[in-house]
């Protein structure tokens, strides 16, 4: 059995772990940021990567206090490498190389996505490969069929906006606080889902994309408008999110092939509403549906460490050498899609 020390701190969340291959979670501590960005009303990259030096050594020094270890009881460092905000990134790599090269221990520079994508499996042993993974969080939104530890194949993305940056700045032009996720999920139990005529872009198209700045553009009309209550527009803004994750997922499940479950995972999979829409989708297409608790959807070091066991374990270790990256694809080979999905 492996341990793995884990640090993450690729957007506005600096976060230590300590877990273990047989899925242990001995120790977990997250920091956030939300106080200094809300008055901006989204992540400033340089606010984020100083809040990071100042969080993170003591972040560490407590979590292995909680796990009763010291650094020698580590069998590697696992730290996101990207993508992200690079100077985050960069922040936690270099903490990283720093206690690999103190210990002597191994570095395993973990892609931030692949944490997401093998989330699930942390809290879930009998989820096997290969599972159809809706990856939506605030920088991304791509369908991935995840064949094992490294090996995975897109088959879609956005050609635009990620579904969560649509909740972030939607939130933004209806004033309804920072983060923008869970503001809008919490304004849409007070409003009507079907008051405002909303579009679903690519729905039912035979692109196996999503876009979701049309629907952004449209919140903004919807409310230089006057016509709707902010409530309102926030359900009916997410009832459309819904929707185009729903209609582009089932049209990946008609074309992936035989998988063992769907899975949903990132930010945007914490809400309630996308969770409760994909578990109906998948009970529709006879698979089991699986999602991470609400606080493994949302950046975290423990999916970090799960990652960095996994590939420990499969001997897929990484040099000090390895650099921090912006921008980093999950299937490199993918064949890039119209538009910005050439980010994923």
């Amino acid at each position: 059995m492996s341990l793995i020390l884990g640090l993450e701190s690729s957007c506005d969340e600096t976060a230590v772990a300590l877990v273990a291959s047989d899925r242990t979670i001995l120790a977990h501590r997250l920091a956030g940021q939300e106080g200094a960005h809300r008055p901006y009303g989204g992540v400033v990259p340089e606010i984020a990567a100083r809040a990071h030096v100042e969080i993170l050594p003591s972040l560490i020094e407590e979590a292995l206090a909680e796990a009763r270890v010291d650094l020698n009881a580590v069998d590697a460092i696992a730290a996101t490498a990207g993508p992200g905000l690079i100077g985050g990134v960069m922040v936690g790599l270099v903490t990283g190389k720093g206690l690999a090269l103190a210990a002597g221990k191994p570095l395993v520079a973990v892609n931030h996505l692949e944490g997401h994508a093998l989330s699930p499996l942390l809290v879930d042993p009998d989820l096997a490969f290969p599972y159809l993974l809706l990856l939506v969080s605030g920088g991304h939104c791509q369908l991935l069929l995840v064949e094992g530890v490294g090996a995975y194949r897109r088959l879609a993305t956005t050609i635009d906006d990620a579904a969560g940056e649509a909740f972030d700045k939607s939130a933004k032009l209806l004033a309804l606080g920072f983060p923008g996720g869970p503001a809008i999920e919490r304004a849409a139990a007070e409003g009507n889902s079907q008051a405002v005529p909303l579009p679903r872009p690519l729905a039912g198209s035979d692109e196996p994309h999503f876009s979701f700045a049309g629907l952004k553009s449209a919140v903004l009309r919807a409310h230089e408008s006057g016509r709707w209550s902010a409530e309102d527009i926030a359900a009916s803004f997410q009832q459309a999110v819904v929707d185009c994750l729903v209609d582009r997922t089932a049209h990946a499940l008609e074309r992936c092939g035989a998988v063992t479950a769907l899975v949903a995972a990132g930010g945007v999979a914490a809400n309630q509403a996308v969770r409760a829409a994909l578990a109906a989708l998948a009970g529709q297409s006879g698979l089991r549906f699986v999602a991470p608790p609400q606080w493994l959807c949302t950046d975290n070091a423990a999916m970090i460490a799960w990652a960095g066991a996994l590939r420990y374990d499969a001997g897929l270790i990484d040099g000090l050498d390895a650099p921090a990256r912006a921008r980093w694809p999950l299937d490199p080979a993918a064949e890039p899609a119209r538009g910005a999905g050439v980010k994923a």
